[in-house]
C-alpha cells in the first residue's frame, strides 16, 4: 500500500511540472475513448432501428392491372397456404388510390385529377416468426410469385435490410480500425510524456540505482503516470459523450423519432461506460509500461 503511494504521489508530482504534455496526452485519450464510445452509441441506434426494422418486414406483390381473377386467386391461395404469413390483405387498385390519398394527403388532389388509376392492384403479407427465422423460405416463395404472369413485382422488405445490413458491417469495419489507430496514437503519445518526465528525473533515478533502490520503486511511477493520464482522458470522453448525447436527444430526438421510427436515441449501457475509463487506464498503463521497461 505505501508503494502504491509513492508510485502515484510521484507521478503526480511528475504530470503537474510537464501538465502543459500531459494536458495534451489526456485530451488525446480523450479523443480516442470519445469516437469509439460515440461509434458504440450510433451502433447501439442503429442495431435497435433495423432490430424494427427487421420484425416489421412485409412481402409486398403487386398485380398487373390485366391479371386475371384465377391468377389473383393463384396468388392468394398460394400465400395462405405457405405457412409464412400472419396476415394477407388484398388491396384493389381503388384501395390502393385510397391508401395513398391517406398517407400522402398533400398528394391526393393530384392523384385524383389523373385522367386513370396509376396504382396497382397488390396484396400486402405480414410475415410470421418462421419467416423471419427461415428468409431462404421467403426468397422461394418471392421466386413461385415471380413466375406467375399475373404478377408485376414482388418486394420484400428484407433484401434490402440484409444490404443495409451488409453496408453497416463495412462501416463498422472502417470505424474499428480508425478506433484502432487512434488507441496506438494514444499509447504513443501518453509514452512520448512519460519519457519526457522520465529525461527530468535521470539524475534522480540514477541516484536511486547507486543506492540499490528497488527496480519496481523506480519503474512505478511511470506506470502509474500513464494510468493517471488514461484515467483522466476517459473521464473526459464520457463527460462528452455524456454532453453530446443530452445535446442530440433534445435537438434531434423528436426528428428521429419521426423520420425512422426510433422512440428516443439510447445511450450507451453504463457497463460499457465503466470500460471506457478501464480501457483509457489500460492505454496509459501501456504507454508507461513501454517507458518503465526502457529504464534500467
Amino acid at each position: 500500500m505505501r508503494a502504491l503511494s509513492y508510485f502515484f504521489s510521484e507521478a503526480a508530482e511528475s504530470l503537474w511540472r510537464s501538465r502543459r504534455a500531459a494536458a495534451l496526452s489526456m485530451l488525446t485519450i480523450a479523443a480516442g475513448l470519445f469516437v469509439l464510445g460515440f461509434f458504440l452509441m450510433v451502433n447501439a441506434n442503429i442495431e435497435r432501428l433495423v432490430g424494427r426494422w427487421t420484425d416489421a418486414a412485409e412481402l409486398a406483390i403487386y398485380l398487373r392491372d390485366d391479371a386475371p381473377q384465377e391468377q389473383v386467386n393463384l396468388v392468394s391461395e398460394l400465400l395462405t397456404k405457405s405457412g409464412l404469413a400472419s396476415s394477407v390483405q388484398y388491396f384493389s387498385k381503388d384501395d390502393a388510390k385510397k391508401e395513398f390519398a391517406r398517407d400522402f394527403p398533400d398528394l391526393a388532389a393530384a392523384a385524383a385529377s389523373l385522367d386513370r388509376n396509376p396504382f396497382p392492384a397488390s396484396f400486402a403479407v405480414r410475415l410470421n416468426r418462421q419467416a423471419q427465422s427461415t428468409p431462404g423460405a421467403v426468397e422461394n416463395l418471392s421466386t413461385t410469385l415471380t413466375g406467375i404472369a399475373g404478377v408485376a413485382d414482388v418486394r420484400y422488405d428484407k433484401t434490402w435490410i440484409s444490404r443495409l445490413n451488409s453496408t453497416i458491417r463495412a462501416i463498422r469495419g472502417v470505424g474499428l480500425v480508425i478506433v484502432l489507430l487512434m488507441a496506438l496514437a494514444s499509447a504513443m503519445t501518453v509514452a512520448s510524456v512519460v519519457r519526457l518526465a522520465a529525461l527530468a528525473r535521470r539524475h534522480e533515478i540514477e541516484i536511486m540505482q547507486l543506492v540499490g533502490a528497488p527496480f519496481a520503486y523506480i519503474r512505478g511511477p511511470f506506470i502509474a503516470e500513464g494510468i493517471i493520464q488514461g484515467g483522466i482522458g476517459a473521464v473526459i470522453a464520457v463527460a462528452f459523450l455524456l454532453a453530446t448525447f443530452a445535446a442530440i436527444r433534445v435537438r434531434y430526438g423528436s426528428v428521429l423519432a419521426d423520420a425512422v421510427g426510433l422512440t428516443g436515441v439510447a445511450f450507451v449501457p453504463s457497463q460499457l461506460l465503466l470500460l471506457l475509463v478501464v480501457g483509457g487506464m489500460a492505454l496509459g498503463c501501456v504507454g508507461g509500461l513501454i517507458v518503465a521497461r526502457s529504464v534500467r
